[in-house]
């Protein structure tokens, strides 16, 4: 396999670092992006082969200075991004600060939008390339007390189908993988009780893993997945 240069935004999370050591393990070469836990990305450069992170770049996604940053830090010619960053922002949206809108809009919806605009023209002047968001099961139902978060993963969504349809013809794929609930410190505000409420309706009884999503990734990433575009595959285990 020729080895393709992968930009993970967000692998110090739980589910982007689980994407990022599958990626490892199928042979891709890795640009890690982070904001705040560097002693993830350390344990990760640690854990995987140390000619697999080609690159770490460390920003602020709710700033423009710092998505700025991002792209003049990235030297190497880009084969795929993988968009896992992202805070949830849980109240009542009537207790929303206009500040923390800002700043989901931007994390959640601008940087996306900005990063790929950026990386898109090498993509269709080889015509290859591959581009995912992992969104939320809460972009297509919505959730009481998190407004904002539903509001922007729909956004994300939408720019998927959107931009299936302007690039499919370019030889690049857009989709997005929708995850249920999963294990991740970003339901760490639930209480015990409402999480064993959620478990009780999802009927595989338990929550995902990142690893399940991550393997949904490595599915999407093949060429054997070239004919699924602009598609929101949910992980969701029949919630």
């Amino acid at each position: 396999m020729i080895q393709k240069n992968i930009l993970i935004i967000g692998a110090s999370g739980d589910i982007g670092s689980a994407i990022a050591e599958q990626l490892a393990c199928d042979g891709y070469q890795l640009l890690l992006h982070y904001h705040t836990n560097e002693s993830r990305i350390r344990t990760l450069q640690n854990h995987l082969p140390e000619e697999q992170i080609i690159s770490v770049i460390q920003a602020d996604l709710t700033k423009n200075a710092d998505l700025k940053k991002l792209m003049t830090g990235i030297v190497y010619p880009i084969d795929g991004i993988i968009f896992a960053s992202g805070v949830t922002h849980f109240g009542l949206l009537q207790d929303t600060s206009e500040e923390t809108m800002d700043a989901m809009l931007t994390v959640h919806v601008k940087a996306p939008w900005f990063i790929t605009q950026q990386l898109l023209p090498n993509m269709i002047r080889k015509r290859a390339g591959t581009i995912l968001l992992i969104t939320s099961i809460w972009g297509d139902i919505g959730a009481s007390n998190e407004v904002i978060y539903s509001s922007v993963k729909g956004a994300q969504n939408s720019f998927v189908k959107a931009l299936a349809k302007e690039v499919a013809g370019s030889g690049i794929s857009v989709n997005a993988i929708s995850p249920g609930f999963i294990d991740t410190k970003m339901n760490d505000h639930f209480t015990d009780q409402e999480r064993k409420a959620i478990v009780r309706d999802i009927p595989m009884n338990r929550a995902g893993k990142p690893e399940e999503v991550a393997q949904t990734v490595s599915f999407l990433m093949d060429h054997k997945s070239n004919y699924i575009q602009g598609e929101v595959i949910h992980v969701k285990g029949a919630w």
